[in-house]
């Protein structure tokens, strides 16, 4: 009987113990899981997997390799993707496979579009001469030889003062993307030294030149359409749409924090600058509409 009760009590005492050591185990469990979150949420958005580099085509086609993307291969041969898309009758720009050779040249009788705010502008111009308006008219007369006199008789013809021409007021015309772009409404992407100029040292953008880690930001809204390394001479490369057809590069960074897809504010943090594909620590700033090239100065308003 005495045995029996100190087995009974064993085995309570056993229970209890377990019984605590669960206890124990659930209280940690999630403060391991929320450090887990907390050191996922500070890492970098994950940039597109290196693949094979893209470089300009100098036989006017290309063939998609994994990785690729349409804004890429455009960029990388100074092409709008949207003509791309066009000459090789793409209905998204995220419709491209793998082996798919693209044409990077309009195709044979292919008529070439021009944006509308591009071209020569129309201006209303006054007519050298005001127009005569002429309506015949007839009246009937009774038959006398007073009547018949003045119809017989050789017409005169009045001639009247010319009338001075009245110069319209020119019509106000709306501004274009261009031009809004042009008015300093975007912002430096980076502080530094303006090391390399457009056509120059920076080629087809500016060099700003600092320090790394260098915070990068968006020099205006837009859409992240490009996040990879794979276009040669780049390095960590963003490519970001902005309204108006333009698109704005970021280059050589150290750190990549958006990735494609995202949608950004002007002067978001986007990057932290530093030397991917570069022999120094500098950010490549580029301004592209259509898929040219421009002088990024014109469009990002004066340091002082």
């Amino acid at each position: 009987m005495i045995r029996a009760l100190q087995g009974l009590a064993g085995m309570a005492f056993g229970l209890m113990v377990l019984g605590l050591g669960g206890c124990a185990s659930s209280g940690t469990a999630p403060v391991s899981d929320r450090t887990a979150r907390s050191a996922s949420s500070s890492k970098p958005a994950a940039a597109r997997p290196n693949t094979p580099q893209i470089t300009p085509s100098t036989t006017g086609w290309y063939t998609v390799q994994r990785g690729d993307t349409l804004y890429a291969i455009a960029f990388a041969n100074s092409l709008d993707h949207r003509d791309v898309a066009r000459w090789n009758r793409i209905e998204s720009p995220d419709l491209i496979l793998v082996d798919q050779v693209l044409r990077l040249t309009p195709p044979p009788g292919a008529v070439e579009i021009q944006p509308l705010d591009d071209g020569p502008r129309i201006e209303a111009r006054p007519l050298a001469e005001p127009s005569l308006l002429r309506t015949p008219q007839a009246v009937l007369l009774p038959y006398s030889d007073a009547n018949w006199a003045q119809v017989t008789r050789p017409a005169t013809v009045a001639v009247k003062p010319p009338v001075s021409a009245v110069t319209p007021s020119p019509t106000p015309v709306p501004a274009t993307p261009a031009a809004v772009a042009a008015q300093g409404s975007w912002l430096w992407p980076a502080e530094g030294t303006l090391a390399g100029r457009f056509g120059a040292a920076g080629g087809k953008g500016i060099d700003i030149v600092g320090t790394r880690n260098t915070p990068v930001i968006a020099t205006a809204a837009g859409k992240v359409v490009y996040s990879g390394s794979g276009l040669r001479g780049y390095g960590k490369l963003l490519i970001v749409k902005h309204a108006g057809e333009f698109l704005s590069a970021y280059a050589h960074n150290e750190t990549i924090l958006v990735k494609e897809g995202d949608s950004v504010t002007a002067g978001q943090r986007i990057a932290l600058m530093g030397d991917s594909d570069s022999a120094r620590v500098k950010l490549h700033f580029e301004v592209r509409r259509y898929g040219k090239p421009l002088d990024p100065l014109d469009y990002l308003p004066e340091r002082s």
